[in-house]
């Protein structure tokens, strides 16, 4: 398993040098998030929505916001990816685009990304920005907000 993160952390950390950052000059923090959504994307390409949704915080002030506007809550945020994605045929294949991040405090970051989506015949695609928080010395996302193309 360690090998399989690394190898998800090196494609990811790689998205840096294309977009001007210097992959050995990687912060701690980014190093944690980035570890946190190479968990997800692994997650998500399982089939375990669960395990996805490790990545955010579990609580009811977790925002998320896509085409079907404001959803607060985790549960609330799981349940609408389960009705939208039923089952491992239906999540299809996620990858994750890194385009910038900024730590904006100790214990705060934004991420912003692209994804990419193949549902059998169907490519789905967009952008997302991801407010984190170190809680309990964990990062997790507390706000996502994400808009398809």
């Amino acid at each position: 398993m360690h090998a399989f993160l690394l190898t998800l952390m090196l494609s990811l950390s790689s998205v840096w040098v294309v977009t001007g950052q210097d992959n050995n000059a990687l912060t701690e923090t980014e190093k944690e998030i980035f570890a946190v959504l190479a968990q997800q994307e692994s997650n998500w390409n399982e089939g375990n929505i669960e395990g996805f949704m490790e990545g955010y915080w579990k609580s009811d002030s977790l925002q998320f916001i896509g085409k079907s506007g404001l959803t607060k809550g985790w549960l609330a945020t799981m349940n609408g990816y389960k009705k939208s994605y039923p089952g491992k045929t239906g999540m299809g294949t996620l990858h994750f685009e890194l385009l910038s991040m900024q730590q904006l405090s100790d214990a705060s970051a934004l991420v912003i990304g692209n994804y990419r989506l193949q549902r059998q015949e169907k490519l789905d695609k967009g952008i997302f920005s991801l407010v984190w928080r170190k809680i309990n010395g964990k990062w997790l996302i507390v706000a996502d907000h994400t808009s398809g193309q």
